[in-house]
């Protein structure tokens, strides 16, 4: 059986390499800012459709379950019809599903939330892939800096919704999203071209591997990135609120969670970036359980020094997600099996996610308090230290066929094979 961890890659053009790479920043960054923008417009919504509290609640958790219920679909689509293809028709689906949602129908509105959530799920599998096969020796660097424009896009996104919203109303301040989709999806549209030209489609994902669901590696990156996801969305989601139970003035509430996700921003880049250049990210994984469970519990037992908790928290949500992203890489051996396990992982762990900030919303109301949702999330850095820990180990997943011991060889030992070498710079 061969053990090469890394196949040839094709070389690609200085040009398109530019080309690629400019795309890869027009895609970032609305990746998460037709997620993040409607937060702040949830009132203004609600008054003008009339909705329920229900209706609300099932508009904030759209677009994380379309993260997970569309990622699967992404790899398929790669496959058939090339990455580049998917890619600028994902960004279509972003554009046209932004402004589904400012037409003025209720239906209009939820359609438009899914339409524009399949579209950045197709992105997020896909764009790891894309790294892999072009950028191969700098996955550390690049995948830091989309997680950095995606932390960075969607901060703005919520802080310029309210100024928009006062100078033209909800609707402007969602629509204005559209304007760089459209302009990230007219620069893949030569990619695109390109791709199919160079490549037939059956080339993206050879036949012969086997299923990545019999891989514990596979799961293990699953269950890690579903948990580091889970922890972003519900304090993202609930934060606010319970800092404000703990006697926080609502603007200070808000700025918190806004101090949350910007600390992110830089740690979007530095994680990546660090934990590429390892052999072993087990100690990254250490010490951002470690942060969130430190954060967590101050929560809990000292809400007073609430700054404190919020920062370490940022560190830690600022670190597991892009962390997770970067293992997706990492232990893949091959640009198409980064696709597929992307879209595993993502499928699982948004679906994970999304159950994160109804759970503890229910909790809440059950108990009258947060003591018992964020004794839940504690307890849950549990598992997701233990999850971690399994897919940061050295080493790649395997989706080699059964062999005729009927055994699938799942992970290849660092002992079996050398680190790759970086490919030279492109000329």
């Amino acid at each position: 059986m061969s053990t090469s961890a890394t196949p040839s890659v094709p070389r690609v053009s200085r040009a398109t390499a530019i080309w690629t790479l400019t795309g890869l920043v027009l895609l970032t960054v609305n990746l998460r800012a037709a997620i993040t923008g409607i937060s702040p417009m949830l009132s203004d919504i609600q008054d003008t459709f009339g909705l329920s509290g229900v209706g609300v609640s099932v508009l904030t958790t759209l677009p994380v379950l379309c993260l997970g219920a569309f990622a699967s679909l992404a790899p398929v689509v790669a496959r058939r019809l090339g990455a580049e293809t998917a890619i600028a028709g994902a960004l279509v689906m972003i554009t046209i599903g932004i402004l589904l949602r400012v037409v003025p129908a209720q239906a209009a509105l939820y359609a438009g939330t899914v339409v524009a959530g399949a579209g950045i799920a197709m992105g997020n599998v896909l764009m790891p892939a894309v790294i892999k096969r072009v950028f191969p020796s700098r996955v550390g660097s690049l995948t830091g800096l989309a997680m950095m424009l995606m932390a960075a896009s969607g901060a703005i996104a919520a802080g310029v919704a309210v100024p928009l919203d006062d100078a033209g109303g909800w609707r402007l301040a969602l629509a204005v999203w559209a304007v760089p989709s459209l302009v990230a999806a007219l620069a893949w549209g030569p990619l695109a071209v390109r791709g199919r030209r160079a490549a037939p489609p059956a080339e993206a994902a050879p036949k012969a591997e086997g299923s990545l669901l019999r891989s514990p590696v596979a799961w293990y990156v699953a269950a890690f990135m579903g948990l580091a996801s889970l922890m972003f969305y519900v304090l993202m989601s609930w934060l606010p609120e319970v800092m404000r139970d703990h006697g926080y003035a609502p603007a200070t509430a808000g700025m918190m969670v806004s101090a949350m996700m910007i600390i992110g921003i830089p740690l979007g880049f530095a994680v990546p970036v660090f934990a590429a250049r390892l052999r072993d990210q087990r100690a990254v994984v250490v010490g951002v359980a470690a942060t969130m469970a430190a954060g967590i519990g101050g929560l809990l037992l000292a809400p007073s020094l609430g700054w404190v908790w919020v920062a370490l928290l940022g560190v830690g949500t600022g670190s597991a997600f892009p962390l997770a992203y970067t293992l997706l890489s990492l232990r893949s051996p091959s640009p198409a099996v980064a696709a597929r396990l992307s879209g595993m992982a993502q499928t699982g762990g948004y679906l994970l996610a999304g159950l994160g900030p109804l759970a503890v919303g229910v909790l809440h109301s059950a108990t009258g308090g947060w003591n018992v949702s964020l004794t839940l999330l504690l307890a849950l850095v549990v598992p997701e230290i233990i999850f971690g820990l399994l897919a940061a180990r050295p080493g790649f997943v395997r989706t080699d066929p059964v062999h005729e011991e009927g055994r699938l060889e799942h992970l290849i030992e660092p002992k079996d094979l050398a680190a790759p070498a970086p490919e030279p710079a492109r000329r």
